[in-house]
């Protein structure tokens, strides 16, 4: 199939738009995670396992159901997707015990992926030389959605029921569905001549022989990893140190804005000059943050500080990884996707459950130290599974 020429600018942003609304669903319980506890009369440790199951939900989501954008019209795949997780939601709306809640933040886990087909589809129509920018434009906006997610979430958990943020969540979601089904571009493939179980039977095969999947699939792991350590137990951090409540956990995510800002120019960092540099940089500036944050985090400048520094961090392995990965078979480009973002969220789910489950034990110098040995692993996948120099570097597999 030839390259097609451009990708014009509406699509990238509503692509981006797109990306960033339905990946909040995923990040609303973080600031609240002190709210379900109390009203379903659950200790930390436990509603910490309710995050995870988020996230747990959403990397068996990518691993079984995002490769069948390799299959179906990606264009209709989307937007069914985003009809199942608005179901989701408001089952998560009218959840009267902890159980149910369980049962349906899975369900919002497994059925929010609709961004993960998104941007293999971005890939797919960007140019070769456009790729990491249009990427990282796409990404801007995923990251966008994780942080005024934990804004939008925080702060209107603390003026109303916080079972309330979901039914907004899935009222946005139903006019994001009715613009996507009017102005999302249509998938030039159609659908495909593949069967389900031979595209799902290929995703080891596809891991195992391909040398720069598995070295994105270790370093994302480990880095969304680090990003949920310090996230899931960030409001547990205020109230403890600071006596503060959702409202200000929901406004530290705004920090993260620098790493929205910064998406597009890594992308062009990584098409112009390499993923290597990209990547050792996302390792440097994670550790950095969690440096700060367990030296100084008992300030409010260290925390904000390092709070920065990280979501950098992650951006910039978040957007490096992907163009890596994207940069590998565009027939089978859902299908790296998949097996990359599973490793990604499988990693965030983790860094959810030891998080939490090292407050219960030291508090603060727990979570740093989980930190610091998901930084120390992807510290030795970088150095032993080494990124390309180039993006146009043979792969050599």
């Amino acid at each position: 199939m030839e390259e097609p020429r451009s990708i014009s600018r509406r699509t990238v942003l509503l692509m981006a738009i797109a990306t960033g609304v339905i990946v909040a669903n995923l990040n609303f319980i973080q600031p609240i995670e002190g709210l379900i506890a109390s009203d379903f009369q659950l200790s930390k440790a436990v509603v910490g396992v309710l995050a995870m199951l988020t996230q747990l939900g959403y990397a068996f989501g990518l691993l079984l159901i995002v490769p069948l954008g390799d299959i179906f019209d990606r264009y209709h795949l989307i937007q069914f997707m985003m009809v199942l997780s608005i179901l989701a939601l408001l089952v998560a709306f009218i959840s009267p015990n902890a159980v149910v809640f369980a049962v349906a933040t899975t369900l919002i886990g497994i059925t929010s992926v609709a961004p993960q087909i998104i941007i293999p589809y971005a890939g797919f129509l960007a140019p070769a030389m456009q790729r990491g920018k249009v990427l990282g434009t796409v990404l801007s906006g995923l990251l966008t959605g994780i942080l005024l997610s934990r804004s939008f979430s925080g702060l209107l958990g603390s003026v109303m029921p916080w079972q309330d943020i979901y039914l907004i969540a899935a009222i946005l979601d139903v006019i994001l569905l009715v613009i996507v089904h009017q102005r999302m571009p249509r998938d030039p493939r159609g659908h495909q001549k593949l069967s389900y179980g031979n595209v799902i039977s290929s995703l080891p095969r596809l891991f195992m022989t391909q040398r720069r999947l598995q070295g994105s699939s270790l370093n994302g792991f480990c880095m969304f990893a680090v990003s949920n350590v310090m996230w899931s137990t960030l409001a547990f951090y205020l109230a403890d140190q600071y006596h503060l409540g959702s409202n200000v956990a929901g406004l530290l995510g705004l920090l993260g804005i620098a790493g929205v800002l910064a998406a597009p120019y890594i992308g062009n960092l990584v098409d112009h000059r390499s993923p290597k540099l990209t990547i050792s940089l996302s390792i440097v500036f994670s550790a950095f943050a969690f440096l700060l944050f367990w030296l100084i985090g008992q300030w409010l400048v260290g925390l904000i500080l390092g709070i920065v520094l990280l979501d950098l961090g992650t951006q910039f392995s978040q957007v490096s990884n992907q163009a890596i990965v994207q940069s590998l078979n565009r027939k089978e480009s859902s299908r790296n996707n998949s097996v990359f973002m599973f490793s990604y969220f499988l990693g965030g789910s983790l860094g959810t459950m030891f998080a939490t489950w090292a407050w219960s034990i030291d508090k603060w110098n727990g979570v740093c130290l989980v930190a610091l040995v998901f930084l120390v692993i992807s510290l030795a996948g970088h150095l032993i599974l080494k990124e390309p120099d180039h993006l146009n570097e043979p792969a050599g597999e």
